[in-house]
């Protein structure tokens, strides 16, 4: 491979973070008008059926591309075009049958599956999610081809697409519900037509450009048939999963949590309307997970087993400095959120409902963002299997904590239970990462010093700031805006600054951040000259 076409992976890896940074971005933030605009029980309604349509979207986006872009690679590399006959059209039937499979399976099961969660009225939704599954064969089939012939554009474009159609669809439907006086469950039905819409607009970006291209020859050779089925079902699943923490957390709470408020003592309509107040957290640990990990899925790229033998020192120096940025703001962002959680519940959902609970979830965005960005590290060094795996491994005890502490203490229990079920995958892919590149030393090169100064320095500020002005900030919305984002980047500021007088990062590890003169600047203080 030569060096103009590696630099176009490069930059094509580089175009999918940022479409994929996009989209994360605008799946966390359309929820805190959907919860504004349908209240806690329709935002419960949304976050039952939200799991299986994320399902659908991971399939469509990572798991089955992935596997297609490797089959790719490999035919090409042994001299084979991407044939009508023997590729596509047994790939695209491996493909309907597996989502035909999943889709016949919810429709047929979904009055089963209603009653399962501990809502009947859900069926006609879960029925129409289903048919979500019906497209992933397209669009899987379209992105896996051309990430495998190092096209990334139609990817990246068709994604922020199908997001955007999504999220305004899910908007326009909630207006609707909310000022039309319509029932609530026409969100979840909304939600899944959304879905539908959006995937089918990713499909028609997908085929312009496959019409324009025409990646296929008419050449014949025997069909693969047990590669092909081996690698959709094996590298799949697993590429799938490997984007799957936060989604399948939320599927275990979709499954178990309303069963267990009812063992706890709420009725119907309170667990409803208190798992509606438990996943306001959802969209602030999403946000928050981007925040903390998108330098570091940027730096993915370059990160590979043949950089770490070639270059070992350089390649040491990228993912400390990458695993410690990532670090530092996630902690960061916990803290200062903690901090001011009351206000922020005020600010985006007009009440301070489960603010103690929801304070105990927000720790999630300090192991999320830590933990993705470490799991990433081993997955582009080829250990993908394995941090499926753990992935996992942190759903089963997700699921079991909600079964044993739910019905015990309510939201809090599962708030404590989705702590402890990432807890655990942080220090299993931390383990991992230490057991794989020793000579990383990521622990030891923490400045604790450092990040308690800066710690105490902010949460101090973010104290004594709502000691004088709480009263004055809470006198409308829009002044309680002013004041939440004055705060958190004044104290994100009064954070950094701390981090880098204290000599958190080296100067290395500042160059690799963007306008990293500043930072240096600031680390260096007085005696910095140009």
């Amino acid at each position: 491979m030569d060096g103009n076409e590696s630099n176009r992976i490069v930059k094509g890896a580089l175009l999918l973070v940022l479409a994929g940074i996009i989209s994360k971005i605008l799946s966390a933030g359309y929820r805190i008008p959907l919860q504004n605009l349908t209240g806690d029980i329709g935002f419960y309604i949304y976050q039952q059926v939200y799991p299986i349509l994320g399902i659908a979207l991971m399939l469509s986006l990572y798991g089955f591309p992935s596997a297609i872009s490797k089959m790719t690679v490999e035919l090409r590399g042994a001299g084979r075009n991407l044939s009508l006959s023997s590729f596509y059209v047994p790939v695209f039937l491996l493909l309907t049958v597996l989502n035909g499979a999943v889709f016949l399976f919810l429709f047929l099961n979904a009055e089963p599956i209603a009653r399962w969660v501990g809502d009947e009225q859900l069926t006609n939704t879960y029925q129409l999610a289903a048919f979500v599954f019906l497209l992933v064969p397209f669009s899987a089939l379209l992105r896996g081809v051309y990430q495998g012939i190092y096209e990334m554009k139609p990817t990246a474009y068709s994604q922020i697409v199908e997001q955007f159609v999504r999220v305004c669809m899910i908007i326009l439907a909630a207006v609707y519900v909310a000022f039309g006086n319509e029932p609530l469950y026409e969100v979840g039905r909304a939600a899944a037509i959304a879905s539908f819409c959006g995937a089918g607009a990713a499909i028609f970006i997908l085929a312009f450009f496959f019409l324009k291209s025409r990646p296929i020859s008419n050449e014949h050779y025997e069909i693969p048939w047990s590669y092909y089925i081996r690698t959709l079902l094996i590298l799949g699943i697993v590429a799938a999963l490997n984007h799957m923490i936060l989604l399948v957390i939320q599927f275990a709470d979709a499954f178990t949590l309303i069963p267990g408020l009812g063992e706890y003592g709420l009725s119907q309509i309170e667990a409803m309307e208190a798992k509606g107040v438990f996943d306001r957290g959802q969209p602030l640990i999403q946000l928050g997970t981007v925040l903390g990990s998108s330098f570091a899925l940027a730096l993915l790229p370059s990160i590979s087993k043949q950089k770490l033998q070639n270059d070992p020192t350089t390649f040491y120096r990228y993912i400390r400095g990458t695993m410690l940025i990532s670090f530092y703001v996630a902690a960061g962002a916990a803290i200062g959120l903690i901090t001011i959680f009351p206000e922020v519940n005020q600010l985006l959902f007009q009440d301070e409902k489960g603010t103690l609970e929801l304070q105990i979830l927000v720790l999630a965005i300090f192991l999320c963002p830590v933990a993705i960005t470490a799991a990433s590290i081993l997955q582009g060094l080829g250990y993908i299997k394995r941090t499926a795996g753990f992935i996992l491994i942190a759903f089963f005890v997700k699921w079991i904590g909600n079964q044993l502490i739910v019905p015990l203490w309510g939201i809090g229990g599962s708030a404590i239970a989705t702590v402890v079920s990432l807890l655990i995958f942080f220090i299993l892919v931390m383990y991992e990462l230490k057991r794989k590149l020793p000579k990383l030393q990521f622990i030891e090169r923490i400045r604790f010093r450092a990040l308690i100064q800066g710690s105490v320095m902010m949460v101090g500020y973010l104290i004594l700031m709502n000691w004088l002005f709480s009263d004055v900030a809470t006198v409308s919305r829009l002044t309680l805006l002013i004041y939440v984002v004055f705060i958190a980047i004044t104290g994100g500021i009064i954070f950094i600054v701390n981090l880098l007088r204290c000599r958190a990062f080296t100067e290395e590890e500042l160059r690799m951040l963007p306008k990293s003169e500043l930072f240096v600047r600031i680390y260096k203080g007085r005696n910095y000259h140009e």
